[in-house]
């Protein structure tokens, strides 16, 4: 009997692309092994974990008397993201492995479809993230700022760093980032939010796209209502399309292929050498 069905598994081997498929987490959450906790966790992780990163650095400015801690600390991000995507990394295997399912398993890689998936993932960088980005920004300008093109703290828009640090951002952090990012709030948050929400779809997308506006609100951090505002408003509109197409797809691989091109492309245009 082991041997016959040995057989059949090498004939058929088992796909495991489809262990963070919608059925799978129903089976999961039905058993008891997913609950609120673990996507109510990880919907807010990252913004809690940015805003101790940042507290961080801006206690060492402080130690080295910088006469500003915090205004010093906000360009060091791209840096200290690195500490965020460890954090989230140790709590999705903590809560992948209540599953038994893997990190991995998250990615949903179906290899019949991975060439597909990765040319949508550049057309939509090319198409989807110029035209979704602005339009957030333009957005976010008109209801905080009453204009399209506000006068923004020059923080937000150019980070000054030692040479070593403009290293580390352009060759480890965006790859790096990129991938944490998407396992946490597409790759894990989202879908069990779906099947938690009883299948409310739209309720399950607000819920992460606030979550994950509200991160990109504390990146960095400044002590200014009208930015917090304005850097939340800017990319609730793209982490909503991020969303939809990963619905779409079920596979973190367009979404992934997106946001490294976006990360590297700020860390090119947006980080300059002290």
């Amino acid at each position: 009997m082991l041997t016959s069905q040995t057989s059949i598994t090498a004939r058929h081997p088992i796909d495991l692309s489809n262990r963070n498929s919608k059925e799978e987490i129903q089976r999961r959450a039905a058993s008891g092994n997913i609950t609120w906790t673990g996507p109510l966790v990880m919907v807010t992780a990252r913004s809690i974990f940015a805003v101790l990163a940042q507290a961080l650095v801006a206690f060492i400015f402080w130690r080295l008397q910088s006469p500003d801690p915090l205004r010093a600390s906000t360009a060091w991000w791209p840096v200290t993201g690195t500490l965020i995507d460890i954090g989230c990394l140790a709590l999705l295997f903590f809560y992948t492995r209540r599953e038994g399912i893997r990190l991995i398993d998250l990615v949903s890689i179906n290899r019949s479809k991975l060439g597909k998936h990765i040319l949508i993932g550049v057309g939509g960088l090319v198409v989807l993230f110029p035209l979704v980005m602005f339009g957030g920004s333009f957005l976010a300008g008109l209801l905080v700022f009453g204009t399209i093109q506000p006068a923004l703290p020059p923080e937000l828009m150019t980070k000054v760093l030692p040479l070593w640090a403009v290293l580390y951002s352009r060759i480890i952090w965006w790859p790096i980032w990129s991938v944490i990012e998407e396992m946490t709030y597409d790759g894990y948050t989202l879908p069990r939010l779906q099947v938690l929400t009883g299948g409310r779809t739209w309720l399950a997308i607000l819920l992460v796209g606030f979550g994950w506006a509200l991160q990109h609100a504390f990146l960095p951090f400044m002590p200014d209502l009208r930015v917090f505002m304005f850097l939340f408003i800017q990319m609730l509109p793209l982490v909503i399309v991020i969303q939809l197409i990963y619905l779409r797809f079920r596979s973190l691989v367009p979404t992934i292929i997106m946001h490294w091109g976006m990360d590297l492309i700020s860390t090119i245009l947006m980080i300059s050498v002290a």
